[in-house]
């Protein structure tokens, strides 16, 4: 039997790997339905090549450039905007819905392929951190299926074991770009040093919340929805080798992990084959070159970020979406060398001592809510360097 996918963020990181998947596993998996933001020549050459024979791009909004879109593919069904994405995940015909959309964008999806019943293979973090007391309302015995790293090794981990008999989940960390700088160097960070990941290929934000790893904390606020498991049982540690991809502990002291070579291939092939494991040759792990496998915690003076974002989870309610929306204006601020990288957390710190808490936000409070946090964030720290410049 074919497993029909529909893929969205198919231009990014993620998609890129889902169709290397998807032509290895060609006679199990087809993508039936792909949507990007507006990589139109990217996602076109791939439609043909995969045969895909519906696209949504979610950013081009010229109707003339729409209708050229159209004209140059005659023989696809050709959406546009947010909106129609939406209605096609709701109605069209698939078996699995994987949202590697970037940003609060993927919420709505998220939402839109849980309505529409079909399993969801979920790369988007922000619908559990911002939304994960809605997605868990709405979940029921629809199926989520992690493809984070973390989080599917987790999955795998746990199997069938029911939550009494876990003592805890334990997510790994690869300490980012900056796990040996000394303290006293952290000033003269620069976008390129913080951008450059010594383990994994990923896009310009997810490499700078590793090297904060702020990452982190969010992964701690998908693991406590995703597996209904308190914030007391869930924990991350420094794995610098990032083979050992997480750890769950058991209440007899067992530790089962899942490890590979680092490369998403592995978490995405496992989402979409689920209950299955399908043989593939994409990626191969050699112990022996992986022999010296380290630990330590997580120094709070080197990656206050990852701290300040467990603060936002443990009170819940509008405060990871406040955090996560101040961290998105403050890492601009850091790419466009408005700020410096040690006055990223004061930043951040600054916006959530400022918001307001709604303990059981809606989605549209939640989605206000970021776009308002960013721009305060912005502009707050816009004031203090126009301050300083003045001085």
């Amino acid at each position: 039997m074919v497993k029909k996918i529909a893929l969205l963020g198919a231009t990014g990181s993620i998609g890129a790997s889902t169709f290397e998947v998807a032509r290895e596993q060609a006679s199990t998996l087809k993508i039936s339905l792909a949507a990007a933001h507006s990589q139109h020549h990217k996602l076109c050459a791939l439609a043909r090549e995969f045969e895909i024979p519906i696209l949504a791009f979610t950013g081009i909004k010229d109707p003339a450039l729409q209708e050229q879109i159209r004209h140059e593919n005659p023989k696809l069904r050709i959406y546009f905007g947010a909106s129609e994405l939406l209605q096609l995940l709701r109605n069209e015909d698939y078996d699995i819905g994987l949202n590697a959309i970037g940003g609060s964008a993927g919420i709505e999806a998220t939402f839109a392929i849980l309505e529409a019943g079909k399993s969801l293979a979920l790369a988007n973090k922000e619908s559990l951190v911002m939304g994960g007391h809605l997605v868990a309302k709405m979940r029921g015995e629809k199926q989520i299926i992690p493809v984070d790293s973390e989080h599917s090794a987790i999955f795998q981990a746990i199997g069938k074991h029911p939550s009494s008999e876990i003592r805890k989940l334990i997510i790994t960390a690869s300490g980012g770009a900056f796990r040996n700088l000394p303290l006293e160097d952290f000033g003269k960070i620069t976008p390129a040093m913080a951008l450059k990941h010594p383990n994994w290929d990923m896009g310009a934000k997810v490499t700078l919340d590793s090297a904060t790893m702020f990452n982190k904390a969010l992964e701690v606020m998908e693991a406590h929805w995703l597996f209904a498991m308190p914030y007391s049982k869930i924990e991350a540690i420094i794995h610098p080798q990032s083979v050992i991809h997480s750890l769950v502990e058991f209440i007899d002291g067992s530790h089962l992990a899942q490890l590979s070579y680092p490369d998403m291939k592995i978490p995405i092939l496992y989402a979409l084959s689920y209950p299955q494991r399908y043989e593939s040759a994409l990626v191969q792990t050699d112990l022996i070159q992986h022999a010296q496998l380290s630990f330590e915690g997580i120094d709070r003076q080197r990656y206050p970020l990852y701290y300040l974002g467990l603060q936002a989870g443990l009170a819940g309610g509008l405060m990871p979406t406040v955090v996560n929306a101040a961290v998105e204006a403050a890492m601009q601020l850091f790419l466009s060398e408005r700020i410096c990288f040690t006055d990223i957390h004061s930043a951040v710190e600054e916006t959530m001592a400022k918001a307001t808490q709604i303990a059981d936000p809606d989605l549209p409070t939640i989605l206000n809510a970021n776009i308002e946090y960013h721009r305060k964030c912005l502009e707050a720290t816009h004031k203090d360097i126009k301050h300083m410049e003045i001085q």
